[in-house]
């Protein structure tokens, strides 16, 4: 390959570009730049062709036209093994640019910031930079595009060789592709939100995504895995969390670290939740967090084993020591006590992550994604539990007020258990849960078989309506006295006549929550 001769930098992140342009100039390369960028390589001692002077044309429009000249695309796409393009070039005084370093204006950082306008983002949206950035990328057999300042120390490694690999030109290009690809799509992805469609669902779905770690394998050892971060998530999001110590993080480790997070969220204060193969097999809610732990443990001690924990609240040095009598694989909560850290420490494959924030935002308007093969399904995300003024006492029993609270309480965890779901609770404490069986009388019995306490006086949730009497009749047999679910059966009347024959007070919420 043909060593660089001339060069043109005009970057948005100025981090490292005087000390790779001062590099470059030592090895006699020319260098073009525009506007800042240009101010800052002059004030550091490198020599600067201003690119107006060099195309004979002035920045103009607020700098909305710098470089979109055929003296600056010509000598980016001419190929210089084509020699009626370097005829043209020849012609028409372009010269050959080898090397472009780019990148963007901040659009992602003008979106991020509260107080940014539509006005301001419109403004941030760089219409030169990513034709030069394609331009480049398209043809890199002849130039080298440079668009992420941590490959400055790679061109020059490779320069000081005599020249820049084809190997290295190719990832270069792929990457400047991805780059703009990306660009585009937290634009499209904004102005969706900005000038919502009918549906609320735009005919093409561009959601930018950037790597941010890989994993220690997928689902299973055999499947390698990453992690990636969209654009902007908020700070109550999983991918968000510190990793304070512990191993590397699996696939299967963070599906279960979301499970616990967006259920331990949506918990009233001082809410615990133990999480295995992403059900909640343990949740309970107290001031005392110490027994809450306990409580939450003892809904069933077999599963919590090797299970995801989930904390709203910052971690006391007195659970860390009970937590650490049992093994688990993480823990998530918005912060621990220095003693709590110093305790965890002793068992230094535990992963604690460390949430900069527990607020639910009830209104988050993103999309929940669900791969298939071939495409992709997108929804709403499940943010509602219940309509209150719309719960209907169904039943001619009408509940009493510790059965409606606990009815409530059960109806929000059985939201977050795969379906079919049903969950026994008595006093804010979860007692049994029956998660993920083809039919759901069986989910109604395995969470009898869960539970390690009596169930009389106990209220059940059910994620969907009960398409026959058998799971009431189940749930009377074990003492139920209340029952929340959605209605909407066809057998209704069949499923109330039975909440009749056992006494028991039944609620239609008209809100189904299945989970698949």
């Amino acid at each position: 390959m043909k060593p660089i001769q001339r060069a043109l930098i005009s970057v948005s992140d100025k981090t490292g570009v005087l000390e790779f342009a001062q590099e470059l100039h030592s090895f006699g390369i020319e260098i073009l730049s525009t506007g800042g960028t240009a101010e800052i390589l002059r004030k550091g001692g490198v020599p600067v062709i201003q690119v107006s002077d060099y195309t004979g044309f002035p920045e103009m429009m607020d700098g909305r036209i710098k470089t979109l000249h055929p003296r600056v695309h010509g000598g980016i796409l001419g190929r210089r093994d084509v020699p009626e393009h370097m005829k043209a070039m020849e012609e028409h005084g372009i010269r050959p640019i080898d090397l472009v370093v780019i990148n963007l204006y901040p659009f992602e950082q003008t979106i991020g910031k509260e107080s940014s306008t539509l006005e301001e983002a419109i403004e941030n949206i760089d219409i030169g930079g990513p034709a030069m950035v394609r331009s480049s990328a398209k043809n890199c057999n002849d130039v080298v595009i440079v668009v992420d300042p941590k490959n400055y120390d790679v061109i020059l490694e490779e320069m000081k060789k005599g020249s820049i690999s084809l190997e290295t030109r190719r990832r270069l290009s792929r990457d400047a592709f991805a780059h703009t690809a990306r660009y585009d799509s937290l634009i499209a992805a904004f102005l969706s939100g900005q000038w919502e469609n009918e549906s609320n669902f735009p005919p093409f779905l561009n959601q930018p995504f950037s790597k941010v770690q890989d994993l220690r394998y997928g689902e299973n050892p055999h499947q390698s895995a990453a992690l990636y971060r969209e654009s902007n998530p908020l700070n109550n999001d999983i991918v968000s969390a510190k990793q304070l110590q512990g191993k590397e993080l699996s696939f299967n480790n963070y599906i279960d670290l979301n499970a616990a997070w967006e259920l331990v969220k949506e918990l009233g204060s001082g809410a615990i939740v133990i999480i295995k193969h992403t059900n909640p097999c343990g949740v309970a809610v107290g001031k005392d967090q110490l027994n809450t732990f306990i409580l939450a443990r003892e809904v069933d001690p077999v599963s919590a084993f090797g299970g995801v924990l989930g904390f709203n609240q910052l971690i006391t040095a007195q659970t860390a020591k009970e937590i650490l009598k049992n093994f688990v694989e993480a823990i998530v909560a918005p912060g621990f006590e220095p003693e709590a850290i110093e305790l965890f420490a002793s068992k230094k494959n535990i992963r604690l992550m460390e949430m900069p924030s527990a607020a639910f935002n009830s209104k988050d308007k993103r999309f929940d994604l669900k791969r298939i093969s071939g495409g992709l399904l997108v929804q709403s995300l499940d943010t509602l539990n219940y309509v209150e003024d719309q719960l209907k006492i169904a039943s001619e029993r009408e509940p009493t007020e510790r059965e409606m609270e606990d009815m409530k309480f059960a109806c929000l965890v059985a939201k977050h258990v795969k379906s079919n779901a049903i969950v026994y609770a008595k006093n804010k404490e979860i007692l049994g849960i029956g998660a993920g069986q083809m039919s759901r009388v069986d989910s109604a019995k395995i969470a009898v078989e869960k539970a390690r306490k009596s169930l009389s006086g106990a209220v059940m949730s059910s994620d969907a309506f009960f398409p026959f009497r058998d799971s009431v009749d189940e749930a009377a047999k074990n003492g139920i006295t209340a029952i929340i679910s959605p209605g909407g059966s066809i057998r209704d009347k069949e499923v109330l006549q039975a909440a009749k024959e056992h006494n028991i007070a039944m609620v239609f919420t008209g809100t189904r929550h299945f989970k698949h």
